[in-house]
């Protein structure tokens, strides 16, 4: 795991009540969130304000896909 940050009280709250209603782990959760948060977000728009162009490869808005480490 790269970097850890510290949720806010209402995220913590958010992202505990969203796992309880699908009934997964918090963790698992979170990385539902993120695979799903190309399909929301313009690609274009992420990747033209990118700061590490070195990833471009595994970076979930390329081509629209999420790839989990390990998975």
């Amino acid at each position: 795991m790269a970097y850890t940050p510290e949720l806010s009280q209402p995220a913590s709250s958010m992202l505990r009540r969203i796992a309880w209603a699908i009934e997964r782990p918090m963790t698992s959760t979170m990385e539902m969130i993120f695979k799903e948060l190309p399909g929301f977000i313009r690609k274009e728009e992420v990747c033209k304000k990118c700061r590490d162009k070195s990833i471009c490869s595994g970076c979930g808005f390329n081509q629209n896909h999420y790839v989990a480490e390990g998975g």
